[in-house]
């Protein structure tokens, strides 16, 4: 029989909806019982293509003997960290202050008023290796409960004084340039010279660190910075973390030489390395950088796209209940489906061996399977492009024919939006695929529009289709304000501007925290669980208020408007004693510190030459130029506002003229593209 998350529209909760456990979703009628029936509430935070999840789900969960002793004494209740972040992000606050260490799954136990005394990850059902497992723990919990319930709701009233503690008013200082240096030789000493990225394993692809070093490099010239970028980027797309098949990344490796992965697909991965290896093409102009970034587009917009323009959340590591099964090949598996001559090439470009190089998760011992891998780029290899081409297709479908990983259908505001950035990017940098890409942007913005307000017109986390859709939290804003940013970078269309503006507005109405400084997770007006939190930490996406300072000081260069100024000066003062003690932690933020202290430009291009300008432009590596230059007349008098100056700027007949101006002055306009750079690289 079903139990309560049946009728839920996550696909993780549906996941559990059959579950003997009596699980509740998050809501006052779990709560309601807890306090009337006085049982404690046992907590499990998770999401749709988590490995570790599924293993517990099938070891406990779906185990009758832990059910019984669940339904009996406690009141379980399951959660989507992808639907739920707020809720999320304070129960993992708990358990980083308790554990020093967190992830998914999230164990929470506490009493009937919401306070955790217990916490942890993954745990057995029984025992072993030291760690006591699930049945023992929650009858050992059970007889506290009975025996000393004062003792656990005071260790819970103390963890939840400790977590409000965790966002009170700071002392604030000046943050001084220093903290860019001292990132830059943190990366340096943890640089893997010869796999690239950053020791020890398991190593996150964190594309926001390779993001920051390139912009130190391009202020300071500094060449072990771009080379530590190349390097990493090259590794990543030869190792099995890339997938060779279809496009796109796994989630991380599990070792250092990138090979052995963990399967998962993010689509906010995808996003963020689109990025990172569209500005190493920028910066290189060398193939394999532009090229991943299209195979990973390629992947996105054939297998994570809605018929309704939105992007789904992820793909599962598991499928046939096992982890890798659809992405690895056995021998046998490769001479059913190739000739003997393309079989003998993919063992060699593809490093394939009749042992594998897959190691069993019981056994811990190679079983026959290969995760393909290359040794060397396939353009520096001795082998005929059109016979890769050809092996890649018919492994692909024959890919297609396998059981595939479960696909998390949710439609998430923030991730949607770290895409639309990625293909903004994409039809700016990419020509080949200009408009392709710059109407995916376009029409995910739309998507966005139409689906992710609510009648109010206020932002919403995910997909109206949600029953119990939240408002938005400070990612969704953040995001889609850098998503329309880079929109107008691309179409300077006024209402893509437009509407960041507005949304910044709210967002500092609804999340700013005019006592202590920076941005809540939340939105003021919503009830928090435990606490307010604030989020600074850029983990494997940068966090909202990172991205929000990115944001503000772009909007400062573009408007000249004092008030963006003022609030990001308040957010660097917040983050100083932060960044000082752990600057690697907050490199997405350092990208807004990097603008702060470099001199910016904005730079106006009006006639019918601008077009073969921006073209130019495009191919350079420019974080410091923003650009404005209006489609039409009406265009130009919409974006008045940005630029006061701006009717009677002179758009000639042929040609171009270049207005650019710096944030103390305005130079004598140019009608060259060699005295445009010359000017922005000053």
């Amino acid at each position: 029989m079903s139990n309560r998350l049946k009728n839920e529209s996550s696909p993780y909760l549906q996941q559990h909806a059959d579950n003997p456990v009596d699980w509740y979703p998050w809501g006052e009628e779990a709560f309601e019982k807890a306090k009337k029936e006085n049982k404690l509430i046992f907590l499990s935070i998770g999401y749709s293509t988590c490995h570790w999840c599924h293993v517990m789900a099938h070891e406990s969960f779906e185990d009758q003997k832990v059910a019984d002793i669940l339904n009996e004494n406690f009141v379980s209740i399951k959660l989507d960290r992808e639907e739920r972040p707020d809720i999320d992000k304070t129960y993992m606050n708990v358990c980083q202050i308790m554990n020093g260490s967190g992830g998914w799954p999230l164990t929470i136990i506490m009493t009937p008023g919401k306070k955790p005394f217990f916490s942890g990850t993954y745990i057995p059902k029984s025992g072993k290796m030291g760690m006591m497992g699930l049945v023992d723990l929650l009858k050992k919990v059970e007889e506290m409960w009975e025996s000393e319930p004062q003792k656990l709701k005071e260790t819970g009233q103390n963890i939840k004084n400790m977590l409000e503690s965790t966002v009170k008013k700071e002392g604030k200082q000046k943050m001084s340039k220093f903290v860019l240096r001292n990132a830059f030789h943190i990366f340096s000493k943890s640089f893997d010279t010869h796999y690239g990225g950053f020791l020890p394993a398991p190593k996150f692809p964190s594309p926001h660190n390779l993001m920051f070093l390139l912009r130190y490099w391009k202020s300071t010239k500094n060449k072990e910075a771009l080379r530590i970028v190349k390097k990493t980027l090259r590794k990543m797309r030869l190792g099995g973390i890339y997938d060779h098949i279809g496009g796109g990344f796994h989630r991380y490796s599990t070792d250092n030489e990138w090979l052995v992965p963990h399967f998962e697909k993010m689509i906010y991965d995808q996003a963020l390395l689109t990025i990172i290896y569209l500005e190493a093409y920028q910066i290189t102009q060398e193939e394999i950088y532009v090229k991943t970034a299209r195979d990973i587009l390629k992947y996105v917009l054939r297998h994570m796209k809605s018929e309704e323009g939105g992007f789904f959340t992820a793909e599962d590591a598991d499928s046939e209940g096992e982890e890798g099964v659809f992405y690895t090949w056995t021998l046998n598996e490769l001479k059913s489906i190739l000739t003997e001559n393309e079989l003998k090439v993919t063992k060699k470009v593809y490093q394939v061996e009749q042992e594998g190089n897959y190691l069993d998760e019981s056994t811990k011992k190679k079983n026959g399977r290969n995760i393909l891998h290359l040794k060397d780029p396939l353009n520096e290899q001795n082998v005929e492009k059109e016979t890769i081409e050809k092996i890649n297709e018919k492994l692909y479908r024959a890919r297609e024919q396998k059981i595939h990983p479960q696909k998390d259908t949710k439609r998430l505001t923030d991730w949607n939006s770290l895409m639309i950035v990625a293909l903004s990017k994409a039809s700016r940098i990419d020509k080949k695929n200009k408009e392709k890409y710059q109407k995916e942007a376009e029409n995910a913005i739309t998507y966005l529009i139409k689906n992710h307000f609510n009648g109010q017109e206020e932002l919403l986390h995910q997909d109206t289709e949600n029953k119990e859709n939240r408002k938005a939290f400070i990612d969704d804003y953040a995001f889609f304000i850098w998503a329309l940013l880079e929109m107008f970078q691309t179409n300077f269309n006024p209402k893509h501007i437009n509407l960041a503006l507005r949304l910044q507005e709210e967002m500092f109405d609804q999340f700013w925290d005019e006592d202590g400084g920076a941005f809540f997770f939340s939105s003021k007006e919503e009830e928090a669980v435990l606490a307010q939190q604030k989020v600074y930490y850029d983990g494997a996406i940068p966090s909202g208020n990172s991205v929000a300072f990115y944001n503000i000081m772009r909007l400062y260069h573009l408007t000249s408007d004092n008030k963006y100024f003022q609030k990001a000066e308040n957010l660097m003062q917040n983050y100083a004693t932060k960044v000082f003690q752990a600057s690697t932690s907050y490199t997405f933020f350092l990208l807004g510190v990097d603008i702060y202290y470099v001199k910016n430009h904005l730079l106006t291009i009006l006639g019918p030459g601008k077009e073969e300008v921006l073209g130019i432009l495009r191919e350079k590596f420019l974080p410091y130029t923003l650009i404005l230059a209006p489609k039409n007349k009406d265009h130009k008098e919409k974006l008045e506002f940005i630029n006061p100056a701006l009717p009677e700027m002179r758009s000639p007949q042929n040609g171009f003229l270049a207005y650019i101006c710096d944030e103390k002055s305005c130079k004598v306009p140019v009608s060259s593209i060699e005295d445009i750079l010359e000017i922005i690289s000053s």
